[in-house]
């Protein structure tokens, strides 16, 4: 596991124009969510390891969509996916649909799933309902963390 005193190495690109929002607040939830992943993860016994860096994309549906089917054979847009080597592609679209819809900032929305992306590379899972629950109570447990001291 990386180790949780350095901050993790990540790029933050936005690859669409529909959906605006503060990257640089973004970042910053991800730096201060980092180490609070590494604990969850040790916490859970969890055994990933992390790329020296992450890449996370910000796309649209339409994107996010071919990315969807191409690599994982499923039709449709959905929020976040994340490929084993630490490249995190969201879509911008959806994370805002779900921001209105639990009424959180877009910022929020975007930076939790960088945190669902880290869990996932961490070995968190979510297709089984049982662990699906134990990864959205621990990525808002460290969202609501960060936010704050944001």
């Amino acid at each position: 596991m990386t180790n949780d005193k350095q901050p993790l190495p990540f790029s933050l690109e936005n690859r669409q124009r529909k959906i605006s929002f503060n990257k640089d607040h973004v970042q910053k939830i991800v730096e201060k969510a980092y180490p609070l992943c590494l604990v969850a993860a040790r916490h859970h016994r969890k055994n990933g390891k992390l790329p020296p860096s992450l890449e996370v994309t910000i796309v649209s549906d339409r994107t996010i969509a071919a990315v969807h089917k191409d690599f994982m054979g499923i039709e449709g847009p959905t929020d976040v996916i994340t490929f084993p080597y630490g490249e995190i592609v969201i879509s911008a679209e959806t994370a805002r649909r779900n921001a209105r819809h639990f009424e959180n900032r877009i910022e929020a929305e975007l930076a939790l799933y960088v945190i669902h992306g880290i869990l996932h590379l961490l070995k968190f899972d979510d297709k089984a309902p049982n662990d699906a629950s134990l990864m959205r109570k621990e990525q808002q447990k460290i969202l609501k963390a960060v936010c704050r001291k944001i």
